[in-house]
Protein backbone atom coordinates (compact mmCIF):
# COMPACT_ATOMS: atom_id res chain seq x y z
CA UNK A 1 0.00 0.00 0.00
CA UNK A 2 0.72 3.51 -0.72
CA UNK A 3 -1.27 5.59 1.87
CA UNK A 4 -3.95 5.67 3.76
CA UNK A 5 -7.12 8.12 3.98
CA UNK A 6 -9.70 8.48 6.41
CA UNK A 7 -12.57 10.64 5.97
CA UNK A 8 -12.94 12.88 9.40
CA UNK A 9 -16.31 14.25 8.34
CA UNK A 10 -17.26 17.56 7.50
CA UNK A 11 -16.58 16.98 4.11
CA UNK A 12 -12.05 16.38 5.21
CA UNK A 13 -10.32 13.47 4.80
CA UNK A 14 -6.99 12.83 6.29
CA UNK A 15 -4.27 10.97 4.32
CA UNK A 16 -1.17 9.28 5.62
CA UNK A 17 1.81 8.27 3.49
CA UNK A 18 2.41 4.68 4.81
CA UNK A 19 6.27 4.28 4.28
CA UNK A 20 6.88 8.48 6.03
CA UNK A 21 4.19 8.76 8.42
CA UNK A 22 3.37 11.99 6.89
CA UNK A 23 0.09 13.22 6.48
CA UNK A 24 -1.93 15.40 4.28
CA UNK A 25 -5.74 17.06 5.35
CA UNK A 26 -7.89 18.13 2.52
CA UNK A 27 -11.33 20.05 2.46
CA UNK A 28 -13.50 20.21 0.08
CA UNK A 29 -13.30 23.75 -1.68
CA UNK A 30 -15.70 26.65 -1.15
CA UNK A 31 -17.76 26.06 -4.24
CA UNK A 32 -17.96 22.76 -3.34
CA UNK A 33 -20.13 22.62 -0.30
CA UNK A 34 -16.59 22.62 1.84
CA UNK A 35 -14.57 25.29 4.08
CA UNK A 36 -11.65 25.59 1.75
CA UNK A 37 -9.24 25.46 5.14
CA UNK A 38 -6.95 22.71 3.07
CA UNK A 39 -6.06 21.51 -0.37
CA UNK A 40 -8.91 20.35 -1.89
CA UNK A 41 -8.67 17.02 -3.82
CA UNK A 42 -8.42 18.51 -7.49
CA UNK A 43 -5.92 21.33 -5.80
CA UNK A 44 -4.10 18.48 -4.96
CA UNK A 45 -3.93 16.51 -8.06
CA UNK A 46 -2.88 20.41 -9.98
CA UNK A 47 -0.26 21.14 -7.40
CA UNK A 48 1.20 17.24 -7.92
CA UNK A 49 1.48 18.01 -11.37
CA UNK A 50 3.83 20.73 -10.68
CA UNK A 51 5.21 19.33 -7.37
CA UNK A 52 6.14 16.13 -9.98
CA UNK A 53 7.88 18.27 -12.71
CA UNK A 54 10.18 20.15 -10.08
CA UNK A 55 11.01 17.03 -8.89
CA UNK A 56 12.05 15.10 -12.31
CA UNK A 57 13.65 18.84 -13.24
CA UNK A 58 15.61 18.55 -10.03
CA UNK A 59 16.82 14.49 -10.64
CA UNK A 60 17.92 15.80 -14.47
CA UNK A 61 19.33 19.07 -12.95
CA UNK A 62 21.73 17.15 -10.58
CA UNK A 63 22.61 15.18 -13.34
CA UNK A 64 23.71 17.66 -15.56
CA UNK A 65 25.19 19.39 -12.45
CA UNK A 66 22.40 22.51 -12.57
CA UNK A 67 21.71 24.15 -9.65
CA UNK A 68 17.69 25.03 -9.16
CA UNK A 69 17.25 25.31 -6.02
CA UNK A 70 14.96 28.62 -5.49
CA UNK A 71 12.77 27.44 -8.63
CA UNK A 72 9.39 27.73 -8.41
CA UNK A 73 5.94 27.23 -10.13
CA UNK A 74 3.05 28.93 -9.72
CA UNK A 75 -0.48 26.31 -10.54
CA UNK A 76 -3.62 27.31 -11.12
CA UNK A 77 -6.70 25.47 -11.02
CA UNK A 78 -9.16 25.71 -13.82
CA UNK A 79 -12.32 23.94 -13.50
CA UNK A 80 -15.38 22.94 -15.52
CA UNK A 81 -18.66 21.82 -14.73
CA UNK A 82 -21.25 19.25 -16.47
CA UNK A 83 -19.50 16.89 -15.22
CA UNK A 84 -17.60 19.02 -12.60
CA UNK A 85 -13.67 18.25 -13.18
CA UNK A 86 -10.35 20.00 -14.15
CA UNK A 87 -10.47 21.70 -17.45
CA UNK A 88 -6.88 23.09 -16.77
CA UNK A 89 -3.60 23.35 -15.13
CA UNK A 90 -1.31 26.65 -15.69
CA UNK A 91 1.92 26.27 -14.43
CA UNK A 92 4.68 29.23 -14.68
CA UNK A 93 7.69 28.18 -13.73
CA UNK A 94 10.50 31.22 -12.37
CA UNK A 95 13.71 30.08 -12.47
CA UNK A 96 16.96 31.89 -10.31
CA UNK A 97 19.05 34.83 -10.96
CA UNK A 98 21.77 32.76 -12.55
CA UNK A 99 22.96 31.45 -16.38
CA UNK A 100 20.89 28.58 -17.45
CA UNK A 101 22.59 27.51 -21.15
CA UNK A 102 20.43 27.25 -24.15
CA UNK A 103 20.69 23.70 -24.05
CA UNK A 104 20.06 22.93 -20.22
CA UNK A 105 16.63 24.92 -20.43
CA UNK A 106 15.03 22.94 -23.58
CA UNK A 107 16.48 19.52 -21.53
CA UNK A 108 14.91 20.43 -18.46
CA UNK A 109 11.36 22.03 -19.91
CA UNK A 110 11.04 18.57 -21.96
CA UNK A 111 12.03 16.91 -18.59
CA UNK A 112 9.14 18.89 -17.04
CA UNK A 113 6.71 18.45 -19.69
CA UNK A 114 7.17 14.92 -19.85
CA UNK A 115 7.37 13.78 -15.45
CA UNK A 116 4.55 10.98 -14.63
CA UNK A 117 1.75 12.72 -13.83
CA UNK A 118 1.89 14.78 -16.75
CA UNK A 119 1.85 11.61 -18.50
CA UNK A 120 -1.14 9.89 -16.28
CA UNK A 121 -3.33 13.21 -16.64
CA UNK A 122 -6.08 12.94 -19.34
CA UNK A 123 -5.37 14.53 -22.65
CA UNK A 124 -8.32 16.38 -22.92
CA UNK A 125 -6.98 18.19 -19.35
CA UNK A 126 -5.17 21.44 -20.71
CA UNK A 127 -1.80 21.89 -19.45
CA UNK A 128 -0.48 25.57 -20.04
CA UNK A 129 3.16 25.47 -19.11
CA UNK A 130 5.32 28.60 -19.22
CA UNK A 131 9.03 28.69 -18.16
CA UNK A 132 10.62 32.45 -16.96
CA UNK A 133 14.10 32.23 -17.25
CA UNK A 134 16.44 34.78 -15.31
CA UNK A 135 17.45 36.83 -18.65
CA UNK A 136 20.66 38.93 -16.86
CA UNK A 137 24.11 38.88 -17.68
Amino acid sequence: MTSRIVYEGDLRTRMTHLYSGSEVITDAPLDNHGLAQAFSPTDMVATALGSCMLTVMGIKAREKDIDLKGTEVEITKVMAADPRRIAAIQARFRFPARHFSEKDRKILEHTARTCPVALSLHPELKKEISFEWWEGK
